[in-house]
């Protein structure tokens, strides 16, 4: 199998912003296989129909001989007869048969594509075909099927430049990012990726590590956070980590410490906007009752949860319960109006990471007070 051709982080693509890269994708989905069909000869004549004015009983007409056996009574019409619609002359060019086989085309493309090594991903490993073809479709049942993810704010995240949003972290399994991704992906008008930061644990764990390459993920560091926000991306972290999804259910919806406020540096050196984001859903899927300490030193893990179905139900205990989802990016935060020495002012860090946190912890009450029910 030959290599993935690697495209530089900085190439003037990445810079091009959602739109540019929305067109790109259009057109690597348009070919398509197939021709038009040949157009259905008319008829040469188009024969009076009976009873035109001008054609009365008993009179000889002035047409032709077939119009007159037309007008006659009970004469059986011939199939030259049948004038011709224009659904039957032009047959629909979409439909069934033709959007088939328009699929399976782009389908054996998109494999020899894969296999010969022809397409591109970035420094970080980024497969912008494969998730937008692949990934995103296995994804998106979970999100509008499963936890029917409502979206509120989508319009406060910037078209183009670099962002970076913060987001609360819950649910005993990351996948309330995954979820943040596919609602930026899915409802952004400008048709943006984001780029999720990962802790250490993601990339060293068999397959999940070459997926969440794939799907845009880096590590939750400072130096991958500034580069990609220095090319133009959306950036996503969730600052409470392990502390957020690894809390106990008695503490759902209350925002661990945000770190030492490095989202928040990161930030002002590229004098990037902060973008805050509220997720309500995600603290219920695995309401976590214990923690087996002994189990997750052996295994390596940060913590291995005791649930009301796992492990006491082997794999089926592993199933998310089918909460009901709500997502919403706040107002932007500015940052570019503070000289470049901001960053390294402690203080101001640290107001501005209160705030961010603040406003994060405010609107996930006011979503919870709005909640009818936690599945519905």
């Amino acid at each position: 199998m030959a290599d993935a051709k690697v495209l530089p982080f900085d190439d003037d693509r990445s810079r091009g912003g959602g739109a540019q890269r929305s067109g790109r994708r259009r057109g690597a989905g348009s070919r398509r296989a197939g021709g038009k069909p040949a157009p259905v000869h008319q008829l040469d004549e188009q024969l009076d129909p009976a009873g035109a004015p001008g054609h009365e009983a008993g009179t000889e007409p002035d047409g032709d001989a077939t119009a007159d056996v037309q007008a006659l009574p009970g004469t059986p019409r011939t199939q030259d007869d049948v004038p011709v619609t224009s659904e039957e002359a032009e047959p629909p060019q979409d439909g069934p048969g033709g959007g088939l086989e328009r699929r399976i085309a782009g389908g054996l493309a998109f494999l020899r594509r894969r296999l010969t090594g022809d397409y591109e991903v970035d420094d970080f490993g980024f497969d912008e075909e494969l998730t937008d073809q692949v990934l995103m479709s296995l994804l998106r049942p979970v999100y509008e099927n499963y936890f029917r993810v409502e979206v509120k704010g989508i319009e406060n995240i910037p078209a183009e430049g670099g962002a970076l949003i913060v987001a609360n972290h819950s649910g005993t399994v990351p996948l309330d990012g995954l979820m943040m991704q596919v609602a930026v992906h899915d409802h952004h008008p400008a048709d943006r990726h984001l780029r999720l930061l990962a802790a250490d644990l993601v990339f060293v764990l068999p397959v999940v590590n070459e997926l969440a390459r794939k799907l845009g993920h880096t590590l939750a560091c400072a130096e991958d956070a500034e580069r990609l926000l220095a090319s133009g991306e959306l950036v996503g972290v969730m600052p409470e980590g392990f502390k957020g999804i690894g809390k106990p259910f008695s503490e759902r919806y209350k925002l661990q410490r945000f770190g030492r406020g490095g989202f928040v540096s990161t930030a002002l050196r590229q004098g990037a906007p902060i973008v805050p984001c509220s997720i309500v859903g995600a603290e219920e899927i695995y309401p976590m009752l214990g923690n087996s300490k002994t189990l997750a030193r052996l295994l390596g893990f940060p913590y291995f949860p005791l649930t009301p179905t796992f492990p006491w139900l082997g794999p089926l205990g592993a199933l998310p319960l089918p909460t009901k989802w709500t997502i919403q990016f706040g107002e932007p935060i500015r940052t570019d109006g503070y000289p470049p020495e901001a960053a390294e002012d402690p203080m101001l860090m640290f107001n501005l990471t209160d705030q961010v946190r603040e406003q994060i912890q405010h609107t996930l009450y006011k979503l919870l007070v709005q909640r009818r029910s936690v599945f519905f």
